[in-house]
This record gives C-alpha cells, sequence and structure tokens, in this order.
C-alpha cells in the first residue's frame, strides 16, 4: 500500500458535504482533514502498489459533487519516531 494526498478546492460552501461524500464512499480514504488557503480539504488514500494514481484521482475523487479542484502529491516513504 502506498499514501497519496490529495488537496481539493470546492464549490463555494460545499467542503463539508464534499469531506463527507468522500467518507462514506470512497474506502481508500484514510483521513480527511478541512485545511486553510487554495484548497479546502486534504484528503489521505492509501492506495494499492501498482494502482494508476492519475486514474484513481480521476474517477474517484474527480467526480464526486461539488469538487473544483485537485492537486495530488505522491509519496515514496513514511517516517515517524522510533519507538523505545
Amino acid at each position: 500500500m502506498r499514501a497519496i494526498f490529495v488537496m481539493i478546492k470546492c464549490e463555494m460552501g460545499q467542503a463539508y458535504q464534499v469531506a463527507r461524500e468522500m467518507a462514506d464512499t470512497i474506502e481508500e480514504l484514510s483521513e480527511m482533514h478541512s485545511i486553510s488557503g487554495q484548497y479546502d480539504l486534504l484528503g489521505k488514500f492509501y492506495l494499492e502498489a501498482g494502482r494508476d494514481i492519475g486514474l484513481f484521482v480521476v474517477e474517484r475523487v474527480q467526480t464526486v459533487p461539488g469538487v473544483k479542484d485537485t492537486y495530488t502529491v505522491q509519496t515514496f516513504n513514511a517516517f515517524s519516531r522510533a519507538a523505545g
């Protein structure tokens, strides 16, 4: 599994509705955050290795009603504090 982050710009007044719709219907969604700045939402999605990221974003994320624009960041490695 690999993580991608998608920043999502929504139609005015639609951010919470878009977030709820994605949380309810996209099983690859791990977390959805409301954010400030140019985009309204930040979603963390986990995809199977070899899955077409562009196709996933176009077919599953951009087709949700109220989504106006997206910006996708592909990740390579995750780092965290060492246990102990």
